[in-house]
């Protein structure tokens, strides 16, 4: 064995050795019972947790690390387009994109996230340049985190000239999925967004990230039209509908119909459970079987000036908001973020079991739900079974 860590807590409360070779677990034993390993790693009693899923991110539109940007309000409530903009304006006197993607790695890489999906922008606005960026940085990274990119069409798809054939290229030049941005209110032409964003996917066999934004009954009616072109298209567990604010606008029983027909399409919810907009029912909808994960979205960028990088943060936030209290409630706050995270983007090898990757995190707390409350900081994260980072740092 390459290496042997002991003293490891699991979440029943049950002490074991952890053995790891060429970068997998390769055994867990009751403690002191381990295999002979080349080096012996004591993890004093830590629980030991999967590493966490970070599942939507933008890596090229984050400030963390440069000058504080003071936030701008929009003109008269939420507008995505608006939004857009002062995204363009920042994004103009920012630091190198590279630099600050950097920045915004090594932060959730600290925290103990070691998966993640990252939306890149890629419309006639910018062209291909920021996904060439952040590949480049994802290369740098190899090793030390696992990336998927989304091919994001923030300006839109069909009002921003050239993006079909730009959305094709990217995942010719190394995107792992392609996206899509509320084809009903943006583009305005919910069939045509989504014929593209569906074809693109189709035509190179690869996954599906749309946001949502949308509100209410409008929201609804592209969930399903989503739902249903993935049921037609056989694509179940390979689609996500990011934010889908409009499930919060519901009342339960509707909540519970569209819940089941979401469910039933394989289609994955991922909400941030954000401060100022509804959100989706999160219990209601795994309890219709829908896979809910979590994702930071935004950090310190032309959206909100909050977010750091802490997925268990983000399972306190989404528990906060969501009202959960018992051990159940809490412990399924901290699936969204590792788990149901794992399901969403398909992640080969992930878990505590014999045969995963061994990437996993330490923490400071008894089990699960202490975890997720108390959100303790002084972690080790390990990345094949290499520390990676250890109390807020990078190593």
């Amino acid at each position: 064995m390459d290496r042997l860590f002991t003293g490891a807590r699991l979440n029943d409360g049950s002490l074991r050795d952890i053995a790891v070779k060429d970068g997998r677990i390769a055994a867990i034993s009751p403690s002191g019972s381990g295999p002979a390993a080349a080096e012996t790693v004591d993890l004093g009693g830590a629980l030991v947790v999967p590493a966490f899923v970070e599942g939507h991110i933008h890596l090229d539109t984050s400030f963390y690390g440069d000058r504080w940007i003071p936030h701008k309000p929009c003109t008269n409530g939420f507008n995505v387009h608006e939004r857009v903009a002062f995204q363009a304006e920042n994004m103009a006197a920012a630091a190198p994109m590279d630099e600050r993607a950097r920045n915004q790695l090594d932060l959730c890489i600290a925290n103990g996230s070691l998966q993640m999906r990252s939306h890149v922008m890629v419309d006639g606005s910018v062209g291909l340049r920021s996904l060439e960026t952040i590949l480049k940085v994802r290369e740098d990274y190899r090793g030390r985190i696992d990336i998927q990119l989304v091919a994001f069409p923030q300006n839109g798809i069909l009002k921003s000239p050239g993006t079909p054939e730009l959305l094709d290229a990217a995942i010719g030049l190394g995107a792992d999925a392609v996206g899509g941005l509320d084809p009903a209110s943006f583009d305005r032409d919910p069939q045509a967004h989504l014929n593209v964003v569906f074809g693109v996917a189709e035509k190179h066999g690869v996954d599906i990230d749309i946001h949502l934004h949308d509100f209410g009954t409008l929201g609804v009616f592209t969930i399903e039209e989503i739902c249903a072109r993935t049921t037609a298209l056989g694509m179940q567990g390979r689609v996500a509908v990011s934010h889908a604010y409009g499930l919060g606008d519901l009342g339960a029983d509707a909540a519970k119909k569209v819940g089941a027909l979401i469910a039933e399409s394989g289609v994955s919810i991922m909400t941030n459970a954000p401060g100022d907009h509804a959100f989706p029912p999160v219990a209601l909808l795994r309890a219709e079987g829908v896979n809910v994960f979590a994702g930071s979205d935004n950090i310190r960028d032309s959206w909100w000036p909050y977010g750091d990088g802490d997925m268990l943060r983000r399972a306190e936030v989404v528990g906060y908001r969501s009202g959960f209290y018992t051990d159940d409630e809490l412990s399924a706050a901290f699936d969204m973020v590792t788990f149901a995270g794992a399901r969403a983007l398909r992640l080969e090898g992930y878990g505590l079991d014999i045969g995963a990757k061994a990437d996993f995190v330490t923490l400071d707390a008894a089990h699960v739900p202490e975890a997720v409350v108390a959100v303790p900081r002084n972690r080790k994260v390990f990345k094949e079974g290499r520390l990676v980072a250890e109390n807020g740092r990078v190593v």
